[in-house]
C-alpha cells in the first residue's frame, strides 16, 4: 500500500483547492504539475504516407512521473498502487489511420532517489521534458481533408517523498468523461500539395527511431499483451492468445514445457527414485495409480502456489526468484541432504515414531504428494524451452490466466509419473528387494547428496559473493566428490553382487565412466574459461556505451544449470571466443547468485523475468537481440547486424 504520508496528501488533493499547496487550483490532480502538448512531424500528409505524433510531458521542477513499465523496488510498497504512464488515443472518426500503439517509443527514464518508503531508494522515472513518439500510417484510401486526433495521457506525478492524485483513467466515470486531453489536426492532401514541412519540424523529432516504419511495413506486429513470442535454439514462433483457440494452444505449449522440465539436470536425477517407489507397489494397479495422482497433485500444488505468489505478491515476479536468497538455497540443500542420507541407508539409528510421521515413505499418499512438491521445487532453477516464455507472459496477466498457465506447466511436468502409474508394468522389472535394490538406493542417495551439496554450496557462494566479481566455485569439488564416490561404489558393488558377466561389465563400466566424467566436469566447471568476462556494474556498462562498443550481456547464476549448459556448449565455442577477441565487442556477465541488488535491478530494467537470458546491444546501447535458449549462429548474426548499424 502507499505510505501513509503519500495517501494523506492524495486525499487532501481530492478535497482541497490546489492553491493551498501554492499552485493554482485547476485539475486537482497530477496535471497541475505537468504541461501536456502534442505535435505532428508534418501537418500535411499524403495518402499511404507515415507521420509521427510527439506527445510531450513537461514536468514542473522537482516532480516526475512513473514510467510506462515501472519497476517498483520492494522498499516502495505495492506495485499496484503506482500508475504507469500511458496514452489513450481516442477513435479517429471517419478516417483510415493506423496508430501503431505497439511501436510507441517511450522516453528514456532517469534515475532519482525517492523516499516514499522507510528509506530512500533509486527509482527510474520520467522527468523534465519527456517526449512520447507515436508512429501513424495514413491509409492509402483515406479521404482527403482534416482529421482530428485526441490524446489523453495517463500519468501520476510525485516529488521525492509523495505522490499526487493520478490523471483520470478509463472507467473513472465523470472524471474520464470530463478529461479533454490534447488534440492535433492532420491534413490529408494530394501529393502535389505537399511542402518541405518536415525539414522545419524542429529538433523535437530528432530522438525518434524512424526504422520502426520499415519494421512495420515489413509485417512485424510488435509486442502486445496477447502475443507470446517463443525462441528456443533458433526455433521461433509466436502464439496469439486472443480467442479460445490461441489460449488452448498456449496451454498445450506450456504443458510441453512442463514435460521438458523432467529432462533438465535439475529433475532428471530424482526420477529413478520415484520409479523405485512406484515399483514397490506395482503389484497393485489401483494403489500405483493413486500414488501417481498424489504425486501429480504435489507437482501442480507447487506450480499453482508459484502462480498465486506472482499474481498476489507485488515483490514476487519470477519463478526462480527464491533461489536468489542464499538462506532458501541452503535450507533446500539441507532438506535434500537429509532425504539423501535416508535414501542411501547411511544411518540405521531408530528415531522416535513422531519423526517417521513427518517423513513418510514414498509408497504412501502423503509421501508421494510431498515428493511431487520437492520435484517441482527442484525444477524451478531450470527453465525448460517454451515453458519460460509462457510463464513470463502469464506473470503479467490477470490472476485467473496466471493460475491457468502455471497449472498447465505443473500438469505437463506430472505427465510422466501419471503414465508410469497408469501402466505399472513399465516399472515392474525394477528390483524391489535384495542387494541390487539396496545398491540402487545407495547410488541414488549419493547422487542426491551431491545435489544437496550443490545447493548448500550455491547458497554459501551467494553469501560470500562480492559486487562486480565472480562467485566462488570451490564447492563444486565437493559435488564432484559425491558423484565420483557414487560411480566407484556402483562399480565395486556390481562386481561383488552380480552373478553374470554382462551386468558386471555394463554397470561396472557405467560406474567407472561416472567417476571419471565427474572429475573431468569438475575441472571444466571450475575453470575460468576462454572468455575474459567483465562483471556487471552500471559504471562498466556505461563505459562500454561511451566507447561505442557492442555488448553481449549474459544473465546467469550458480544455481542456474541451464545457464552453465549454454555457456559451455554455446558461448565457449571457438567462433564466439574469436568474436570476443575483436575490437568493439565486449562480453559482460551479470551474476545474480546471491541477492545481488544491482544485478537484479538490471534484470528488472530490461524486463527480464527469468534466466538464462542473453541480450546483445549495439554501440548506442540499443538492444538488437534477446534470447534464453540461443545458438552460435544467432549470436554471430546479431553482432554482425549491430556492426552494420553503426
Amino acid at each position: 500500500m502507499l505510505p501513509l504520508k503519500t495517501l494523506f496528501l492524495v486525499l487532501l488533493s481530492l478535497f482541497l483547492p490546489n492553491d493551498l499547496f501554492g499552485q493554482p487550483g485547476k485539475f486537482h490532480d497530477s496535471r497541475d504539475k505537468v504541461t501536456v502538448s502534442a505535435q505532428l512531424s508534418q501537418s500535411h500528409v499524403a495518402q499511404g504516407a507515415d507521420v509521427v505524433l510527439a506527445v510531450t510531458l513537461d514536468h514542473e521542477h522537482g516532480f516526475h512521473a512513473h514510467t510506462h513499465s515501472p519497476v517498483i523496488p520492494k522498499e516502495l510498497g505495492n506495485a499496484k498502487d503506482y500508475i504507469a504512464t500511458d496514452l489513450v488515443i481516442e477513435h479517429l472518426e471517419g478516417s483510415t489511420l493506423s496508430v501503431h500503439e505497439h511501436f510507441i517509443q517511450w522516453p528514456r527514464p532517469h534515475t532519482v532517489n525517492v523516499g516514499f518508503g522507510s528509506s530512500p531508494v533509486d527509482y527510474d522515472v520520467y522527468e523534465d521534458k519527456a517526449i512520447i513518439f507515436v508512429p501513424i500510417t495514413i491509409g492509402p484510401d483515406a479521404a482527403l481533408g482534416t482529421v482530428s486526433i485526441n490524446i489523453k495521457p495517463i500519468f501520476q506525478v510525485c516529488d521525492d517523498s509523495s505522490c499526487l492524485r493520478p490523471t483520470p483513467k478509463p472507467g473513472d466515470g465523470n472524471r474520464w468523461d470530463d478529461y479533454e486531453g490534447v488534440s492535433v489536426e492532420l491534413q490529408i492532401v494530394d501529393p502535389s500539395e505537399l511542402t518541405n514541412e518536415a525539414a522545419h519540424a524542429g529538433d523535437t523529432f530528432d530522438a525518434f527511431d524512424s526504422s520502426v516504419f520499415a519494421r512495420i511495413h515489413a509485417g512485424e506486429t510488435g509486442t502486445t499483451k496477447h502475443i507470446v513470442p517463443f525462441d528456443a535454439f533458433g526455433l521461433q514462433f509466436s502464439i496469439n492468445t486472443r480467442g479460445t483457440g490461441g489460449l488452448l494452444l498456449l496451454l498445450i505449449v506450456a504443458m510441453g514445457g512442463g514435460f521438458l522440465l523432467n529432462l533438465t539436470p535439475c529433475v532428471l536425477p530424482v526420477i529413478p527414485i520415484k520409479i523405485m517407489g512406484l515399483s514397490a507397489s506395482a503389484g497393485s494397479r489401483a494403489k500405483t495409480l493413486i500414488l501417481g495422482f498424489w504425486m501429480m497433485f504435489g507437482v501442480m500444488f507447487l506450480w499453482l502456489a508459484i502462480g498465486f505468489a506472482i499474481a498476489g505478491i507485488s515483490s514476487f515476479s519470477a519463478i526462480n526468484q527464491l533461489f536468489q536468497y542464499p538462506s532458501f538455497t541452503i535450507c533446500l540443500g539441507l532438506f535434500i541432504g537429509i532425504m539423501a542420507i535416508g535414501m542411501g541407508g547411511l544411518f540405521t539409528i531408530r528415531l522416535p515414531n513422531a519423526v517417521y510421521k513427518v517423513n513418510p515413505k514414498h509408497d504412501s499418499a502423503l509421501g508421494s504428494f510431498l515428493f511431487g512438491i520437492m520435484t517441482a521445487v527442484l525444477s524451478t532453477p531450470c527453465t525448460a524451452p517454451f515453458m519460460g516464455a509462457a510463464a513470463a507472459w502469464a506473470a503479467k496477466q490477470d490472476q485467473w490466466l496466471t493460475l491457468t498457465v502455471f497449472g498447465a506447466i505443473g500438469f505437463g511436468m506430472a505427465i510422466p509419473y501419471l503414465v508410469l502409474a497408469a501402466f505399472p508394468k513399465l516399472v515392474e522389472k525394477m528390483p524391489r528387494a535384495g542387494e541390487a535394490s539396496e545398491l540402487i538406493k545407495q547410488v541414488m542417495g549419493l547422487l542426491m547428496l551431491a545435489a544437496a551439496t550443490y545447493f548448500v554450496g550455491v547458497g554459501l557462494s551467494g553469501i560470500l559473493q562480492q559486487e562486480g566479481a565472480p562467485p566462488s566455485r570451490l564447492y563444486l569439488w565437493a559435488v564432484v566428490l559425491c558423484v565420483a564416490i557414487a560411480g566407484v561404489w556402483l562399480a565395486i558393488r556390481t562386481l561383488k553382487i552380480a552373478k553374470r558377466n554382462m551386468p558386471k561389465f555394463i554397470f561396472g563400466a557405467i560406474g567407472a565412466v561416472l567417476a571419471v566424467a565427474s572429475i573431468a566436469t569438475g575441472f571444466q566447471l571450475t575453470d575460468k574459461g576462454p572468455i575474459d568476462w567483465k562483471y556487471y556494474t552500471p559504471a562498466v556498462l556505461e563505459e562500454e556505451i561511451e566507447q561505442n562498443n557492442i555488448t553481449v550481456i549474459e544473465f546467469t547464476a550458480e544455481w542456474c544449470l541451464n545457464c552453465k549448459f549454454l555457456e559451455n556448449t554455446v558461448l565457449n565455442q571457438q567462433a564466439i571466443v574469436e568474436m570476443f577477441e575483436e575490437d568493439g565487442v565486449t562480453p559482460i556477465k551479470v551474476d545474480i547468485t546471491g541477492n545481488n541488488e544491482i544485478g537484479n535491478q538490471f534484470l528488472n530494467d530490461v524486463d527480464g523475468l527469468r534466466i538464462p537470458l542473453l541480450i546483445i546491444n549495439d554501440g548506442n546501447g540499443e538492444e538488437v537481440f534477446r534470447g534464453d535458449f540461443y545458438t552460435v549462429d544467432q549470436i554471430l548474426n546479431a553482432v554482425e547486424s549491430a556492426k552494420e548499424s553503426q
